[in-house]
């Protein structure tokens, strides 16, 4: 059982203390007292009907506790359980009644179940506990939310001023006793057991059976909302997977086939739904209708990888939005950089109002001319491995995160690409991955994997794997992910049929 925070209660403690007299069974000690006097044959008689007796209310919380037990066992509603509680605590005390009250999510203590064996007796004891609830004023202490130590011993001083209130409005004629009921070391409420009875007297057994009774009802506490935390963890489960479906779908499921480029392109997902995107977009609507006819592959295709601040359902939503509106700007035959552009500006309120931003770049490759024209958000520039010279070049432009300043302008550059020539445009996840010690992979690591596997792989999938294994290789094998990582592996296999541009980057 878990510690209590505070002493029971009894009205002992508010007025004069009663004198303990006696078993846990009323009667029992003036029946052995009145045994002295008597002759042999009524002594035994007398002897053998208190052990009855006694087996008798042995037997009687015997039944009542298993019937509470299998209550428990089966339980399906909490409110049903709880309207036990009080009739199961006095019938295994033999006193007149029980009251379980209960602190809210708000902070308010309630009366939530009574139970009296007169009816006429249970309204006033109703008004005396309601009117010692509303002594106790509201308090974040009092809030369900709070967990912390301070927070529960607030509370417990809260209670203790509650017991005194309930043995005032009661009044001297009630003998009455009070326990905590504790969930996850906080004490979410108190259970009264009373009695009207002169002769009435709390005895440890009865006490204790109170207290059992009490932490019964913890139990059922803490399993029900056990169960609601299953229940809505399910439930986020089942989002999750249907969240990471619909991504999955949006992503593309394979390469396109551009003429004189080899691709290929892999997204690893930290969380079931990430807040990465790569995408490969047509540029006309004869390329959406027959995206595998050789006119289609002659034809411009927009390259784009971003990554969304935050991971899990948020950022793939916001991510799912971006790509849709990405798409319908790029079949209007916009540039790279005025795409970058109007997203910013559509996209600028519903990103200020999640607290969210998008790091983009978005680039266009005509296959005829082997120009790759391209405009950055801020996102990690795509690396350039030259195979003329075996250098490695940042292909970066100037521009804000999406979605943080309306008046930001977006530069857009444009490079001629050679045979042999090999982009990779990335995600952070690789850049920021960090081993055991804390160490980050960082961009010098990828461009010198990147560097070896171009001069030792001529395959675009060969070089993906690669860098990919070099990733876990430095991370540790056995060690998940933090973020999201996306990698596109772009290479050039065949000379351009018109040339436009000379080698160098344009600035």
């Amino acid at each position: 059982m878990q510690p209590r925070p505070t002493p029971p209660f009894n009205s002992s403690t508010a007025g004069a203390r009663r004198a303990v007299v006696g078993s846990a069974v009323p009667g029992a000690v003036s029946a052995a007292g009145g045994m002295a006097g008597m002759t042999n044959g009524t002594s035994v008689y007398a002897l053998k009907e208190l052990v009855a007796r006694l087996q008798r209310e042995q037997n009687k919380i015997q039944d009542l506790l298993g019937s509470l037990g299998f209550a428990l066992r089966s339980l399906n509603n909490l409110n049903q359980f709880l309207e036990l509680i009080p009739m199961i605590a006095s019938r295994v005390t033999d006193a007149t009644g029980g009251a379980l009250v209960m602190c809210q999510p708000d902070g308010h203590l309630r009366l939530e179940q009574l139970h009296c064996s007169g009816d006429d007796d249970c309204n006033s004891v109703r008004l005396a506990l309601e009117m010692a609830t509303r002594q106790i004023a509201p308090s974040p202490a009092l809030a369900l939310k709070a967990v912390d130590s301070s927070s529960s011993a607030l509370t417990s001083a809260a209670m203790l001023s509650l017991d005194r209130y309930a043995c005032r409005y009661l009044g001297a004629d009630f003998q009455i006793f009070g326990t905590a009921i504790i969930v996850q070391n906080i004490e979410r409420g108190r259970l009264y057991v009373f009695s009207q009875e002169g002769d009435y007297t709390w005895s440890d057994t009865r006490e204790n059976l109170v207290r059992l009774v009490a932490d019964q009802t913890a139990v059922a506490i803490e399993n029900n909302q056990l169960t609601h935390e299953l229940r809505n963890k399910e439930r986020l489960d089942r989002e999750l997977e249907l969240g990471a479906e619909i991504q999955a779908q949006l992503l593309p499921r394979q390469c396109p086939q551009i003429e004189g480029v080899d691709l290929a392109a892999r997204c690893q997902t930290a969380n079931k739904v990430g807040g990465d995107y790569y995408d490969f977009i047509p540029t006309t609507y004869e390329q959406l209708r027959a995206p595998d006819a050789p006119s289609s592959r002659e034809k411009p295709w927009n390259f784009a990888i971003g990554d969304v601040m935050g991971k899990g359902v948020p950022a793939g939503l916001m991510m799912t939005m971006l790509r849709g509106m990405l798409r319908a700007e790029v079949l209007n035959s916009h540039s790279p950089a005025h795409l970058l552009q109007h997203l910013n500006w559509v996209m600028r309120t519903d990103l200020e109002s999640s607290n969210r931003f998008v790091t983009l770049f978005c680039a266009q490759y005509d296959p005829l001319t082997q120009v790759l024209s391209y405009g950055n958000a801020a996102h990690n520039p795509p690396l350039l491995w030259q195979a003329a010279t075996g250098q490695v070049l940042r292909l970066d432009a100037d521009g804000m995160l999406l979605g943080l300043d309306m008046e930001t302008h977006y530069q857009e550059n444009q490079i001629q690409l050679q045979p042999g020539d090999t982009v990779i445009y990335y995600t952070d996840g690789f850049t920021e991955a960090a081993d055991r010690d804390g160490r980050r992979f960082d961009e010098d690591n990828l461009i010198d994997s990147f560097g070896w596997a171009c001069r030792n792989f001529t395959d675009s999938d060969e070089i993906l794997q690669y860098l990919f294994d070099m990733l876990s290789r430095f991370v540790g094998h056995d060690r998940e992910a933090e973020d999201d990582t996306t990698l596109v592996v772009m290479r050039i296999t065949q000379p351009a049929e018109f040339r436009q541009l000379s080698t160098e980057p344009l600035v």
